[in-house]
């Protein structure tokens, strides 16, 4: 079993530091949830907002020992497995960005107000 080279103590820091964005991105759907049913105000719009936005940034911050903890890896089975971590989440990324830009660029699927000029 190999050990992680970003590591804390002998604690390795990516699975410890992959807990906060993902539970920001969780609470980020209750918050949306929450909005878009009523349940409180436009408050968690902006708590949504910020959540995943935080979750963006605790995942750039997580990437940096994952990808130091990939580059020692040296079971070529292991490190294969790693890379394919790597590249999905890079496609995912990758997916999200496009979605924005299909959505607040392109106006696609985004019901238009009403022409007011009648």
């Amino acid at each position: 079993m190999a050990t992680s080279t970003a590591s804390f103590n002998g604690h390795p820091s990516h699975p410890i530091l992959v807990a906060l964005p993902i539970g920001l991105w969780i609470f980020s759907i209750v918050s949306d949830l929450i909005f878009k049913f009523g349940y409180g105000g436009p408050v968690w719009n902006d708590v949504a907002f910020y959540t995943l936005a935080g979750g963006i940034v605790g995942a750039l911050i997580a990437a940096i020992p994952g990808f130091i903890d990939l580059l020692g890896i040296q079971n070529p089975k292991s490190k294969s497995i790693g890379i394919w971590h790597m590249i999905i989440n890079l496609l995912i990324t990758i997916s999200g960005w496009l979605g924005g830009e299909l959505v607040y660029v392109r106006g696609v699927a985004v019901k238009q107000p009403p022409d007011e000029s009648i």
